[in-house]
């Protein structure tokens, strides 16, 4: 059973009580019977002085029992208390208690402690229970000279008021101690009830404060030692208070940090099992959900290039690094770097970087640079070509093949500057140097203005170029240079592509959504769905002959589309072989007016 302190003070207080009432018990015993046995002995000492004196004045001989006997009684009256005369012998010669004839019974008492001191010493004492009587007497001896030779006179009391005595001081102390003990049950039971009560009211807030209620207070001071307890748990509170407050902040902002880094991090223990993997990682990786702790590496990703290039790193002092790749429907390129924590044992850090654009653009910058190379050859060699021509042969003073010469050397001249103002658009668009002007844009003037530009060549192809828009005609809040940028090219692509006898339409219409957008659609030979996906790369052509042929530089359509990132405007594209294909650029929503 478990005790309380409240119990243990109370039982702790009574137990004291009990020794202490017992140790005074028999202090108290020992000390009232020897100080009444020393006071009987004194008080026989002087008696046995008496009853010597008158012994001494007796001039009988040792034999006469009748006369010593007689004596004795009489003594024994006036001094209240047993008197014997002993021989030199040691023979009793009267007694006040033995009658005569019992006298001759009597043992010898000549080896009697009080007798063998007293003749020893002038007087002599004993205590002991009477042989004949049964009773334990305070003997006391002193010699006395009688007519004939030297005797004893001896004097006794029994001692039954030492015991009377004893038990008479204990009787007191019981009933004192019965009083007192009550009176400390009381006291005993109060202070255990306070203290209890403090110690609960302690144990409470401290168990409040394990349990992460740290604004808690005791309230308590003083001077006592639960009042210094009070207040150290009150400041033991406040400080914890203070560093948990400083951890949480600690951890919350690792946590925005690891949740915001564009880096995956991965922290594993000496086993493999994950610690720490961050919602960048997951993205990376493709992992639904987010908490892995606990789990095997292997058991979340399934990669046995990095489980070498952990264990490469755990025995390198610099760490390792290596590039892997991720499959499933997004596949990555990620850089890993990997280092063993020195701190921990066994412990790994990882720090995944997506490289995959990185390589995607330096991929696209080496077509870019292949593709320029090979678009700027053909033009430059067919200049070259030309002008060694009229200048070694004959035909610069022939009119007709010099002007023909001279019209290759124009066509490709116009498409090497086509070329290169395309290039330096695009640059522009990629530095982010273009800057968009919004302004109020008519949309009928607009649709004007890009019709009047390419209404000559489509009718030297014989195609139908027209422009259809609501009544009243819509205004439009954008850049009117970038719109009229991106329709021109959207136009010129569709007339180059078109056989004769097609129609391109400019169309300005509004959405479900209630936004502003415009088709250009046209009844040209239509495009693959495959080539669909990469229609806006730089350089991409459907057919690379036909655009070469037609002057086309193969920008026309990335430079739509990066003038629509500018702008915020979504450009978009349906098309079907042999019918036709439409390209619609949506304006954003509430930017339309």
């Amino acid at each position: 059973m478990r005790l309380g302190i409240r119990l243990k003070l109370f039982l702790l207080s009574v137990g004291l009580i009990l020794v202490t009432v017992a140790s005074f018990d028999v202090w108290m015993s020992r000390a009232i019977a020897q100080y009444v046995t020393v006071n009987i002995r004194d008080d026989l000492y002087v008696r046995a002085a008496v009853a010597a004196r008158e012994a001494s004045q007796l001039h009988a001989p040792f034999g006469d029992v009748a006369a010593w006997d007689g004596r004795a009684d009489e003594l024994a009256k006036t001094l209240a208390a047993r008197v014997t005369f002993i021989a030199p012998d040691g023979s009793v010669m009267g007694d006040s208690v033995v009658d005569r004839d019992g006298l001759a019974k009597m043992e010898n008492h000549r080896d009697r402690p009080e007798v063998v001191e007293a003749l020893r010493t002038g007087r002599g004492s004993d205590e002991r229970v009477s042989a004949t009587l049964q009773i334990r007497w305070m003997y006391v001896a002193v010699p006395f000279e009688s007519a004939t030779a030297a005797a004893i006179a001896r004097v006794a009391r029994p001692l039954a008021e030492v015991d009377a005595a004893v038990t008479s001081a204990r009787r007191a102390l019981y009933v004192g101690s019965a009083f007192a003990f009550f009176l400390a049950i009381l006291v005993a039971a109060g202070l255990s009830q306070r203290l209890t009560s403090t110690v609960r009211d302690l144990t409470s807030v401290a168990r409040r404060m394990a349990q992460g209620e740290l604004d808690v207070r005791t309230r308590r001071s003083g001077s006592d030692e639960f009042g210094a307890l009070g207040e150290t748990l009150d400041a033991l509170a406040t400080g914890l208070s203070q560093t948990l407050g400083e951890l949480r902040a600690e951890r919350d902002l690792q946590i925005r940090i690891l949740q915001n880094m564009q880096e995956g991090v991965l922290v594993l223990d000496d086993d493999d099992h994950v610690v720490l993997m961050n919602p960048t990682l997951c993205a990376m990786l493709l992992l639904a959900g987010a908490d892995f702790a606990g789990k095997h590496f292997l058991e979340v990703v399934r990669i046995s290039e990095l489980q070498s290039l952990f264990a490469k790193a755990r025995k390198s002092t610099d760490g390792s690094s290596a590039e892997i790749e991720t499959g499933g429907i997004k596949p990555r390129r990620l850089l890993v770097h990997a280092s063993a924590l020195k701190d921990k044992e066994g412990g790994l850090l990882a720090v995944f970087v997506d490289v995959t654009d990185v390589r995607r653009l330096e991929s696209l910058r080496r077509d870019f640079v292949a593709n320029v190379s090979h678009e700027l050859r053909t033009p430059v060699a067919a200049v070259l070509s030309a002008t060694e021509t009229l200048r070694d042969g004959g035909a610069i003073a022939n009119p007709v093949a010099a002007e023909r010469f001279l019209a290759i050397i124009d066509r490709n001249a116009q498409r090497l500057q086509a070329l290169i103002e395309d290039l330096l658009e695009l640059s522009r668009l990629d530095a982010r140097e273009y800057h968009v002007k919004k302004e109020r844009v008519d949309g009928a003037a607009l649709l004007n203005i890009v019709t009047g530009l390419f209404r000559e060549r489509a009718e030297k192809k014989n195609i139908k170029l027209c422009a259809k828009l609501p009544v009243p005609a819509p205004t439009i809040e954008s850049d009117q240079r970038a719109l009229e940028q991106i329709l021109g090219n959207l136009v010129d692509n569709a007339i180059k592509y078109c056989q004769a006898g097609a129609s391109v339409t400019i169309r300005l219409e509004e959405d479900e959504n209630r936004r502003l957008r415009f088709l250009v659609e046209d009844t040209g030979p239509g495009i693959e769905a495959r080539h669909l996906p990469r229609l806006f790369e730089r350089f991409y052509r459907v057919d690379a002959g036909r655009s070469r042929e037609v002057g086309g530089t193969g920008l026309g359509l990335s430079i739509v589309r990066h003038l629509g990132e500018a702008i915020g405007a979504e450009i978009t594209v349906r098309s079907e072989l042999g019918v036709g294909s439409t390209f619609i650029v949506t304006m954003p929503c509430g930017d339309p007016k």
